[in-house]
């Protein structure tokens, strides 16, 4: 059989008409409809409702799933056909419209939720605006709750969200700046920053790297993380993504950056140093040595997650002279009958740890709670006792879930988890030389790294004394007089004498 020739594969991207792109509307509006029809290709969630008004035919056309049913009666429909009269701007009480003869704006605008009025032998029409804003309920979000503190977190919404943010922060220096990036998609995005205090060079930066994104869909903030970051092969998070408002605005404050994504509840927040992801906003409305415990315990997490099991695979196979007689007899006894290196009995604790996690992840809440611990207990027991890894094992490995469990955000939770696995190998080949070395590469990176021009390690490196005092511990909220410098804002005080009071009563 012959083949047909194919066609040639097309790499340029494809044009989708815009408002800039003028196509001049018809006097009729059957040739309006049937233009419409033909650039939604007949799609059949368009709508048009023919209507007359002082006895002129008119049509009414729109994309039903964008549109609010109950505005669209009550704004536009209801008051057309109530007072009967074309003059648009004294009948509809649409909260916005405007009047165009471009149909490629018309085309624009209904995509984003308006609708098009058109009336017989008139090549002017409105839009009139008559967006669905349905949003779910503002509810705290599940990866971030706190014991005490604010319980409300971001929605898919993103006017929605900018209001949590406006009544956080009612200040005119508020500035927020919309962009579109997606060709196909034509996502809404908004950056949020506070002009009197963030950098200007900063804030260039930024928009730079958004509006340079040239690609065919943004779905998440994720995707937008991707193009703009510094270095996208670092195993660690450059940006700290939260849904939490009180989190964004805290950081709005210090001179940073927030990027909102309509459809999404996550937020990112630029640029942030790597002690950012171990803070929580329960940290600041806790007693000041509760919250320095708390970061404290948190900055073990990383070490524990990171190097225990290195630190056991190297102590066992080249260096056990290190611990007590009495335990290594203990150890020797629980690894008489394991046929595997300590290697390998960690990497198969951990790769059914990471299964456990991952299919509780999926799994509908209840059951996930079911499969967490009955799975470990099971799987647990059942492989000691077939000596397929030792006891002591099964108590490193889970001190180590522990641990990256106390990690705040879940993405330098997957980064330490994936930083352990090499770390276990250079102790499995060299001991504690291996791991030293690997320790010392991850520090040198840590070191190095940048973010938006702001050392990523930040107070340690460069050291700057003064800002330790909000980084691995909080001191009092009165003593934290200037915000951090990483960010270089343009206003560093940010606390008087708000405990002047204290000193006028002595006095």
């Amino acid at each position: 059989m012959r083949r047909g020739k194919r066609k040639p594969i097309r790499n340029e991207p494809y044009q989708i008409p815009t408002a800039t792109e003028s196509h001049e509307a018809f006097f009729s509006i059957e040739q309006n409809k049937e233009y419409l029809n033909s650039k939604f290709y007949h799609t059949e969630d368009i709508k048009f409702r023919n209507i007359t008004i002082e006895n002129i035919a008119c049509i009414l056309a729109y994309l039903d799933p964008l549109v609010d049913e109950d505005k669209l009666q009550k704004t536009i429909m209801k008051p057309l056909m109530e007072k009967n009269k074309l003059d648009i701007e004294d009948t509809v009480t649409s909260k916005e419209y405007r009047r165009s003869m471009n149909l490629n704006e018309a085309i624009t605008a209904l995509t984003k939720g308006f609708v098009a009025f058109f009336i017989e032998g008139h090549q002017h029409f409105y839009l009139l605006e008559a967006f669905s804003a349905s949003s779910r309920p503002v509810s705290e979000p599940i990866n971030e709750q706190v014991v005490r503190g604010s319980h409300e977190g971001f929605v898919e919404n993103i006017m929605q969200n900018l209001q949590m943010l406006r009544r956080r922060i009612e200040n005119p220096n508020l500035v927020i700046r919309f962009f579109k990036v997606g060709k196909t998609t034509d996502t809404k995005l908004a950056i949020i920053y506070l002009q009197h205090l963030v950098n200007p060079d900063l804030i260039q930066e930024v928009e730079k790297r958004i509006t340079a994104i040239k690609t065919d869909s943004i779905q998440t903030p994720g995707y937008v993380e991707e193009f703009i970051e510094d270095s996208p092969f670092s195993p660690f998070p450059q940006m700290l993504s939260t849904e939490r408002p009180d989190r964004l605005t805290a950081h709005i404050i210090e001179g940073r950056i927030g990027l909102l994504m309509e459809g999404s509840p996550s937020t990112l927040i630029m640029p942030v140093t790597f002690f950012a992801f171990y803070q929580s906003p329960e940290d600041y409305n806790s007693r000041w040595y509760i919250g320095s415990i708390l970061r404290l315990i948190r900055v073990a997490s990383f070490i524990f997650a990171l190097g225990l099991p290195s630190l056991y695979i190297a102590t066992v196979s080249f260096h056990s002279e290190v611990l007590p007689a009495e335990l290594i007899l203990n150890i020797k006894s629980s690894l008489e009958n394991v046929p595997f290196p300590p290697l390998l009995e960690a990497l198969i604790m951990q790769i059914i740890l990471e299964l456990l996690r991952e299919a509780a992840i999926r799994l509908p809440g209840p059951i996930a709670q079911t499969i967490g611990i009955v799975g470990g207990l099971v799987i647990g027991t059942a492989i000691v006792e077939a000596n397929l890894v030792s006891n002591m094992m099964i108590i490193v490995v889970a001190l180590t879930a522990i641990s990256s469990f106390a990690v705040p955000s879940y993405e330098m939770s997957m980064s330490i988890r994936l930083l352990g696995f090499p770390l276990m190998l250079l102790s499995a080949s060299f001991g504690f030389i291996g791991l030293v070395f690997g320790l010392a590469i991850i520090l040198i990176h840590l070191c190095s790294l940048e973010t938006f021009g702001t050392p990523y390690f930040s107070p340690l490196a460069p050291l700057r004394l003064n800002e330790l005092k909000d980084s691995i511990v909080r001191l009092p909220r009165w003593l934290l007089g200037d915000r951090p410098t990483d960010v270089h804002p343009q206003f560093n005080k940010q606390e008087w004498r708000s405990r002047g009071w204290k000193k006028n009563e002595n006095d």
